[in-house]
């Protein structure tokens, strides 16, 4: 049953997200007041995915860095950059939304892309280290980034902050390979057809609470506003569009193209939310929520292309890959 169940998640899953996030904003307040979920279901799509990984094969991604340090680099120096042009050519009199352009752009990987790479059988191990890194670095790195494009220290509580992602990522990813070593594998043979479904329909659960962050942002529509989160679309889009290039120039394995393409495309966008409201004025902030509101629907389409030039998921039967190749 689950594993039908699983079959007709995948079939829809280009809906799901969209819908997800139209529910997160018709709702609103009405779900937000549940964001106290999103931690511990972000800790079960982590462990639902790394229990098909094993110690032996993140070790392979460590001594082999480069697509790593390249997707780092996409994030934390490409993007910012191209968002900061793209920023001044088009408003170049709103400073404040090109500080929301860069803020949106800098914030670190998403943790859902996780769950995409591993949909569209992308390399699960190099994902898990991207978001691992990230996560390490984002405290340092985030702050910095900002500072030295545009000037502003962003003051954080980094101790809370690596806290929570510890225990969102780093700990469900320890228990998730401790099960897949300990086991010889047999946890995902056993388990992992049993979780897919569940793992889907948590990442709808998350995106839709998330989703209603940025309800009270778009009371008020118009022109300007459409015509903002267009930018913002293309922008989010590029980040696509530069991970599954960046990969196919160096001749990298499927794989790896797989997982470049949504790790250098998707972001944390609701922390980023948070700390756009938290320490900007809130014209900095509506670029950072209308990201939230296209990033999950970009999933879904650069999902399809993928899957429509590799045919990724012809034979996939739940949500975590068989096999793991190296990079």
């Amino acid at each position: 049953m689950l594993s039908q169940l699983n079959r007709q998640l995948e079939k829809i899953l280009p809906l799901i997200t969209p819908v997800s996030v139209l529910i997160g904003v018709l709702l609103g307040s009405h779900l937000s007041g549940f964001s106290y979920l999103s931690p511990w279901l972000f800790a079960f799509m982590t462990f639902a995915g790394s229990i098909s990984s094993s110690f032996k094969e993140f070790v392979k991604v460590v001594v082999q860095p480069l697509p790593l340090i390249t997707t780092l680099l996409i994030l934390h120096v490409a993007m910012p950059l191209i968002a900061m042009g793209l920023g001044h050519v088009v408003y170049s009199n709103e400073p404040m939304t090109i500080t929301g352009l860069i803020l949106a752009a800098a914030i670190p990987t998403g943790i859902t892309s996780f769950v995409w790479v591993a949909i569209y059988r992308g390399n699960i191990v190099l994902t898990l280290s991207i978001i691992l890194m990230d996560t390490i670095l984002s405290p340092f790195v985030f702050p910095y980034t900002l500072s030295a494009l545009i000037g502003t220290k962003v003051q954080m509580d980094s101790f809370a902050m690596m806290k929570g992602l510890f225990f969102m990522i780093v700990l469900p990813s320890i228990i998730g390979m401790l099960l897949n070593q300990w086991t010889r594998g047999k946890i995902k043979e056993q388990w992992s057809g049993r979780l897919g479904p569940f793992s889907k329909i948590t990442m709808g659960i998350v995106v839709a609470i998330n989703s209603s962050v940025i309800a009270p942002y778009l009371r008020d529509f118009n022109a300007k506003l459409l015509g903002l989160a267009g930018f913002v679309l293309f922008i989010a889009s590029l980040g696509y569009i530069l991970g599954w290039l960046v990969a196919k120039l160096m001749r990298w394995k499927q794989d790896a193209v797989v997982a470049l393409t949504f790790n250098s495309g998707m972001r944390n966008i609701s922390a980023g939310a948070v700390l756009a409201v938290a320490y900007f004025t809130p014209p900095v902030a509506v670029p950072v929520v209308l990201g939230m509101l296209f990033q999950q629907s970009l999933a879904s389409l650069f999902g399809y292309l993928l899957n429509r030039r590799y045919a990724l998921k012809s034979d996939i039967p739940s949500l975590t890959v068989k096999s793991v190749k190296q990079v």
